[in-house]
């Protein structure tokens, strides 16, 4: 069973509560063995059915605005609880956002806001490495990444979608409260999962990835050259593991003819 703590539930007018759907959409989930998924998976690509080229956009605000100024006004509350700014309706009955969004509030058809995600943690390193990598451990006192973030394991186990690109991206930097790459880090996933960092905005006109750019003391030449011997080197390797070459070898080592 895979349970997640959304602190005091609330029910459904069927009775159900948020946190009893979760438990039991991830209770169907977890019963199927992964071979099965996988299965099913080759099955759908099969009939004709490809994967959906889906990605993840999270717009991390460190020190970013409260509940209370966006989404979560509470207007009826005590002044020294509720928001400074007043809710606006949206174009979806019942949901109100702060009058700091009009534009936001005109496209609320398009969003869902999620109320079960809270933690109750008083520390913001904690709360943020709580948030990002899914697991407590890192408070004030140790700031250091506990385990890998959710975007590494994500890159781990879906791989990269295009070769050559990477499958986890932080625009400018990765960065979570004044740590890099922090707790968007992939730990003991290795450094090669941590996020793909562009170093600068590419709304800018004149950004470029300062990674790919080759040093200005290299020459084009020079890099065909390299890889012609790194080409070299690979060959050489995969010759001296063949068994012949390996017999010939101990052979001229010894220098005595085989029987």
């Amino acid at each position: 069973m895979f349970r997640i703590d959304t602190g005091r539930p609330s029910r459904y007018c069927d009775g159900l509560t948020r946190r009893s759907f979760v438990q039991l959409g991830m209770a169907g989930l977890a019963s199927v063995p992964l071979s099965a998924l996988l299965r099913a998976k080759e099955q759908s690509a099969a009939a004709g059915n490809p994967d959906k080229d889906t990605s993840t956009i999270l717009i991390w605000l460190d020190g970013g605005p409260s509940h209370m100024d966006t989404y979560d006004m509470k207007p009826l509350a005590p002044e020294a609880y509720r928001g400074i700014w007043k809710p606006i309706q949206t174009n979806v009955s019942g949901i109100e956002v702060t009058e700091m969004f009009p534009q936001h509030a005109r496209h609320a058809d398009k969003f869902s806001i999620i109320r079960s995600v809270h933690h109750n943690h008083l520390d913001h390193f904690s709360g943020g490495h709580y948030m990002l990598t899914g697991r407590g451990g890192a408070s004030g006192g140790d700031k250091s990444l506990k385990f890998p973030s959710i975007g590494s394991i994500a890159a781990k186990f879906a791989g990269d979608r295009r070769p050559g690109f990477p499958s986890s991206v932080s625009v400018p930097a990765a960065s979570s409260i004044g740590l890099r790459p922090g707790y968007f880090g992939a730990h003991f996933l290795g450094r090669h999962r941590d996020p793909f960092q562009t170093g600068g905005d590419p709304n800018n006109e004149n950004f470029s990835v300062n990674r790919f750019d080759p040093p200005a003391c290299l020459t084009t030449p020079q890099l065909e050259d390299r890889q012609q011997l790194l080409l070299a080197f690979d060959q050489f390797r995969q010759n001296i593991e063949q068994p012949n070459v390996f017999w010939f070898w101990s052979w001229a080592s010894s220098g005595e003819l085989p029987a």
